[in-house]
């Protein structure tokens, strides 16, 4: 089932937490607020049999709260009890149709029980309440995913992203509607007319992306032989090619892309890296001085350029190239960026300027230091992060 249960846990404590902000301004009797909150530190300190135990109390002793039978219900929901937490969550907004966050978890609890068209609609009522809420737009995007409606899916999934970008869960259930959507459009194509090129096309690229390179590029020559003079088919065949370290026939694709769109810029870049990298230095030059000719700001243009020159010993230029590459405003990648001193500290000692040679070499060497302990530091954090997640699932275990 597709789900995130990250997503639900950090649901409950913002729920709990609301509804303790609630009976703290009600004018409830001592013992009850004494119980409902230790209710609601048990459930935000994951102590659930205590947590019912308290909101259980609550429900006896008021009965007309509505906030004490929704912590119940999320209490019921943490511990796996969808039958029992559904009830309550429906009590609650019996009670008080406008709670906050209870048509949420009514919905979330629905949507685990299979039940989509009610958890639609609950999921629709709290944001009716909510309009804002990225946690209720998540979940009504999951719920119409299950039922295959994508499109809705992407729709409900794109707002939610909009209003928490940096969300994981977010992100992970928008990418997976966008997956979705883009299977059903292929499926449609592949009705409407399974022989089009444009079906062996969509094949090379799925095939390319599961690491099926021979398929790819046999799906890619297909596509050629029945569309030969379409922009982009050889692109993409020359891309595979690539990957797969054929530098001749990914130079011989390229060419014949240009041949079909010699606007291709992207190509044409391409297609001078490779001549770089079969020794073919002057042609490379010529296609990188027409790709900055026709886009002066591709930083990693001046970057090839450089390296097509210092190939061809022409220091001077080539020591120009990568010195406009480290002025540049646009900042092209790290590894390039750092590279550009270490190119410029060899090209400097050639040209026999032993004092910008060092400043170069001096700055390439805190680059990587930099870029080591980033590293070590990414290294060490997912360490941790799978230490912690083997914890997670250890006390999941024993619950």
């Amino acid at each position: 089932m597709w789900q995130s249960r990250f997503a639900i846990r950090r649901g409950l404590s913002i729920a709990g937490a609301i509804s303790l902000a609630v009976v703290s301004a009600l004018a409830q009797s001592e013992p009850f607020v004494q119980v409902f909150r230790v209710g609601g530190e048990a459930l935000r300190g994951g102590r659930l049999e205590q947590a019912a135990s308290a909101f259980e109390r609550c429900t006896a002793l008021d009965p007309a709260f509505a906030e004490a039978w929704f912590n119940l219900g999320l209490v019921r929901l943490q511990q796996h009890k969808i039958g029992d937490a559904i009830p309550l969550f429906e009590k609650s907004l019996k009670l008080k149709p406008g709670l906050r966050g209870a048509n949420l978890f009514l919905g979330i609890a629905q949507y685990r029980e299979a039940d989509y068209p009610k958890a639609a609609d609950a999921l629709t009522r709290e944001l009716t309440l909510d309009p804002s809420s990225a946690t209720a737009l998540m979940w009504l995007g999951v719920v119409k995913a299950a039922v295959g409606a994508s499109a809705e899916a992407v729709t409900y999934l794109e707002k939610a992203a909009q209003l928490r970008p940096r969300d994981i869960d977010i992100l992970y259930h928008l990418g997976r509607a966008h997956m979705l959507l883009s299977k059903e459009v292929y499926e449609r194509m592949f009705a409407v007319d399974q022989n089009s090129w444009r079906v062996h096309q969509v094949l090379a690229h799925s095939f390319a992306e599961a690491d099926r390179l021979d398929d790819a590029v046999k799906e890619c020559q297909e596509a050629i032989r029945l569309k030969p003079d379409e922009p982009g088919l050889h692109q993409q065949l020359a891309d595979i090619y690539w990957i797969q370290n054929n530098l001749a026939a990914a130079e011989a694709e390229f060419q014949a892309e240009l041949k079909i769109d010699s606007h291709n810029t992207g190509a044409m870049y391409n297609l001078a890296v490779i001549s770089i990298e079969r020794s073919e230095a002057a042609v490379a030059v010529d296609l990188l001085t027409e790709v900055l000719r026709r886009a002066p700001n591709t930083t990693e243009a001046l970057y090839q350029l450089g390296r097509a020159q210092a190939l061809l010993s022409n220091y001077e230029q080539a020591a120009a190239s990568f010195a406009a590459v480290v002025a540049a405003p646009r900042k092209i990648n790290a590894e390039m960026f750092r590279q550009s001193y270490y190119q410029l500290a060899q090209l400097y000692r050639r040209l026999h300027r032993p004092e910008e040679s060092r400043a170069a070499l001096d700055v390439f060497v805190r680059l990587k230091q930099q870029a080591d302990a980033a590293q070590n530091q990414s290294l060490e954090d997912k360490m941790k992060r799978a230490v912690a997640e083997d914890e997670n699932k250890e006390r999941e275990v024993h619950k």
